[in-house]
């Protein structure tokens, strides 16, 4: 499980161990299930303002996001290789803002990112529904 990681830039990391290989664990099968291999998968956990320079440097976007995810495959057809960013205070405020619960949020946003490496879109409305649809199932799984 060395293929996907967890790293904390200027926060703390928000799993144990043994959180933490339990989502990994997850995350293999939604890949798996979506039909899709993982090569190397790093998910770095940040602050708003460490996201909000990386959206602008490398997107040109001048906004906080909670996710940014950078698809590093050099075919698609290639086993999934990314460098995923989280902010956490975007994912606790959403969480609030939602009425979900951090834990939820998180997860969500995490899944949210590979479903992104599997091809799903969320810039059209039908496309976010879809999106939605799917990161639901995946939780769902998670939590049986």
């Amino acid at each position: 499980m060395d293929t996907v990681q967890f790293f904390a830039e200027d926060v703390e990391l928000p799993y144990t161990d043994e959180e933490a290989n339990a989502i990994k664990r997850w995350l293999f099968l939604v890949a798996e299930t979506e039909d899709q291999s993982i090569d190397q998968i790093n998910y770095i956990f940040c602050s708003d303002e460490y996201l909000l320079n990386i959206n602008k440097q490398y997107l040109k976007h001048d906004y906080y996001t909670d996710i940014i995810t950078f698809d590093n495959r050099e075919n698609e057809g290639d086993p999934l290789e990314s460098d995923i960013f989280i902010s956490l205070e975007r994912v606790a405020d959403n969480a609030a803002s939602l009425n979900f619960s951090e834990n939820i949020e998180l997860k969500r946003v995490l899944v949210h990112g590979l479903l992104h490496l599997c091809g799903y879109e969320d810039k059209l409305e039908e496309d976010e529904i879809a999106m939605r649809k799917k990161e639901d199932h995946y939780l769902s799984l998670y939590n049986n």
